[in-house]
């Protein structure tokens, strides 16, 4: 029966001139199976010859045996039964199968939905579906009988997804059984009491929504959005209604004519495409009228280009924003780095002449069929890839990707409270962003991630041991919030016992850290880094007949040489500026100051433009013929057991005679070095640095640049 016979708020189609439009797989337009008597053996039953038709399109070499067996036991099993709306109860299950039928589901899938109410509502049990349809159909029907047994009370809640999770034993194919059954009893919720079918909707909308977008299954997402807003919200879904309504009476398309335009130019440029409107759906119409105010036609609808190849979709790319007027802040490319239900797309916009904006999506077949269907477009997610891909396009590797690191979360949870906390605050996170690893791979993290988050993605419990980050090469702190498009290098500890901090949970946004954090935290009660006293400052004597290298001393510094500059003003007194600490063969420059002294700056130097500015003389200098030469130096480390004795081992290996050191309290797991060195030879000086970067905890060696 049609949504709209049992279920009066069930969104339908409104569009006046449908011939213009393409939708979305409309699993709306699915109707009531008609049931026959008993088929002959080797006849496919006439009742599911259209599920069959379904099946045909997407698998046209499937095997249909397995369905006309699961039909007619799943038919004699419930015969008699009847749902609330009156109808056989054989066609809720036939209206499930044709659901994911349509999203391209393959046959295993569709003969465990067949019997997924077998095990549950009749006598049929587990081991009698294992021993006719073999032990794959077996557990994904065991698995959706589990799911029917949750409680979705209010009361439940913080359970609710673990036992979901654990029910379908890490099988998305369950999870897709459950959403086309959850969709088809949304059509038919007209038949509940109000109270009732408000109850299920704020279920649906909690959980299993949520569920649809993770898992990619766009087509299923957005009529459940429609059905739920419906319930929840009758008023604005009414009046969503009558704006479309009234758009789609309108004699003029601006979709339209856009849409004739761009076919137009890309048969000139010769790209083979299909043009298409794509309609909003209902909740889509409603969030935009929300956020523009007054609707214009090319509001209620996007334009769907799909092409044969990856290549095309660049080059239809190229043809709009060359011969119509792109939006460019619009612009979104999710075919190089796709979202992360598998979503793939080009995203822009154009402008028309009277100030409309029309969006665009473009994308080959393949990438529309996953965008539609998610994880039910991939087959059996589990079996192994063939190694020439449909078509030569990207299979992604991670598939089913979210679902996998969910159950990865909830066994790691510490307890059901941090599960269920950081579990909603991922559901409701609808943005995301990419940022890239040095490696050239990426990490997607929904938007207000930080640094934590990313150590987290990128290596699970391991990242206990960051303590720091370069975001777009500059030295940052996990408290830092990423954008889209940074480019992350995570700085790991060399010590295996590195822990966590408290304050990391509030850096947090992914549930992957936050439970991780939280579990190590739970079974270490006391001992994170953040309760921790800090170091005092320690200064040391390294000088080579001390008994003690490391004894703390009173801070000292004394002044660099000035031996070996050559200044133009003869009988000058000369300093060397402790702000970049100029050695031969830098570029320098000199500036009288205060008392007659002339101060040698790098040219470089920040102070070099601010005394420029202030509109002081520069005074020339130039280095001599001596060799010898006195230097600041940095390094940034992680702190981990005989640091200072390997780095300044490493320093004299070089011939450094170190005059001063200053090791600043640890942050982090990290530690600043201060030292100042004598070379014998300052060409020596980049053979130093680069030995003290090698030693392991250094990761960055650096001239000081300011006074130590």
């Amino acid at each position: 029966m049609s949504a709209e016979a049992t279920n009066p708020a069930t969104p339908g189609p409104v569009t006046a001139s449908a011939a213009r439009w393409r939708a979305r797989i409309d699993l709306r337009r699915l109707g009531r199976a008609a049931l026959l008597g008993p088929a002959a053996r080797d006849r496919l039953p006439d009742a599911i010859g259209h599920l069959a038709d379904a099946h045909r399109a997407h698998h046209p070499d499937a095997d249909l045996e397995p369905l006309r067996r699961a039909y007619v036991l799943a038919e004699s099993s419930h015969r008699g039964q009847m749902r609330k709306s009156g109808e056989p109860y054989i066609t809720h299950p036939l209206a499930v199968t044709l659901i994911l039928a349509e999203l391209g589901a393959e046959t295993t899938t569709l003969t465990a939905s067949l019997l997924h109410d077998t095990v549950e509502d009749t006598d049929v049990t587990l081991d009698q579906v294992g021993d006719q349809f073999g032990a794959e159909v077996r557990y994904l029907v065991d698995g959706v009988t589990k799911l029917e047994k949750v409680d979705y009370g209010a009361a439940a809640e913080p359970e609710t997804f673990r036992k979901m999770l654990v029910a379908t034993g890490s099988d998305v194919r369950v999870m897709s059984i459950k959403l086309a059954d959850r969709l088809h009893n949304m059509r038919t919720l007209g038949v509940m009491r109000p109270e009732k079918q408000e109850r299920i909707a704020k279920i649906t909308r909690d959980f299993l929504i949520p569920l649809a977008e993770r898992l990619g299954v766009q087509a299923l997402k957005t009529e459940l959005e429609d059905l739920v807003f419906a319930i929840l919200h009758p008023e604005e879904y009414q009046r969503t209604r009558e704006l479309i309504v009234e758009n789609a009476s309108r004699a003029d398309d601006p979709l339209a004519e856009t849409t004739d335009e761009i076919r137009a130019v890309l048969r000139d440029a010769g790209i083979p495409a299909e043009v298409l409107i794509r309609p909003r759906h209902f909740v889509s119409v409603h969030r935009v009228s929300r956020k523009r105010g007054r609707l214009r036609g090319a509001d209620f609808g996007r334009l769907l280009i799909l092409v044969n190849e990856d290549a095309d979709c660049y080059g239809v790319l190229g043809e709009l924003h060359t011969c119509m007027t792109p939006v460019v802040s619009e612009f979104k490319d999710f075919i190089a780095v796709p979202k992360f239900n598998l979503y793939q797309s080009l995203h822009t916009a154009v402008a028309r002449g009277d100030g409309q904006v029309t969006e665009v999506l473009i994308r080959t077949h393949q990438m529309h069929k996953v965008a539609e269907a998610g994880v039910v477009a991939l087959g059996n997610p589990y079996a192994p890839a063939p190694d020439d891909p449909a078509d030569g396009e990207r299979v992604d590797p991670t598939k089913p990707g979210w679902l996998s690191r969910l159950l990865d979360w909830q066994e790691a949870a510490p307890d059901t409270d941090t599960f269920w906390s950081t579990l909603r605050e991922d559901l409701a996170q609808d943005r995301e962003i990419t940022v890239f690893r040095p490696d050239g791979g990426t990490l997607g993290l929904p938007e207000g991630a930080t640094c934590v988050d990313a150590a987290y993605a990128q290596y699970g419990e391991d990242a206990h041991a960051c303590i720091g980050a370069r975001v777009n090469g500059r030295l940052a702190t996990l408290s830092t919030v990423l954008d889209d498009g940074d480019a992350v290098q995570l700085l790991m500890g060399q010590d295996a016992a590195s822990e966590p901090s408290r304050e990391w949970l509030e850096h947090a946004h992914t549930p992957a850290a936050r439970i991780a954090i939280q579990r190590w935290l739970t079974t270490h009660p006391g001992q994170d880094t953040a309760e921790r006293e800090e170091k005092p400052e320690v200064r040391l004597r390294p000088a080579a007949d001390a008994p003690d290298p490391y004894t703390p001393f009173p801070p000292a510094l004394p002044r660099p040489t000035s031996d070996n500059v050559i200044v133009d003003q003869p009988g000058a007194t000369v300093r060397l500026a402790g702000c970049c600490t100029p050695v031969p063969p830098d570029d320098v420059t000199g500036f009288t100051v205060r008392g007659g002294v002339v101060t040698v700056h790098r040219i470089g130097c920040a102070a070099v433009a601010r005394m420029k500015g202030g509109g002081r003389a520069e005074v020339g200098v130039r280095w001599g013929d001596a060799t010898e030469c006195r230097v600041t130096l940095v390094a940034e480390s992680f702190v981990r057991p005989h640091l200072l004795a390997d780095l300044t081992e490493a320093m004299a290996a070089e011939g450094a005679e170190i005059s001063s050191a200053t090791v600043e309290p640890p942050s982090q797991q990290r530690v600043r070095h201060t030292y100042t060195v004598q070379l014998p030879d300052a060409a020596h000086l980049p053979t130093l640095m680069r030995a003290m970067r090698n030693v392991p905890g250094v990761y960055d060696v650096s001239r000081a640049q300011t006074q130590p």
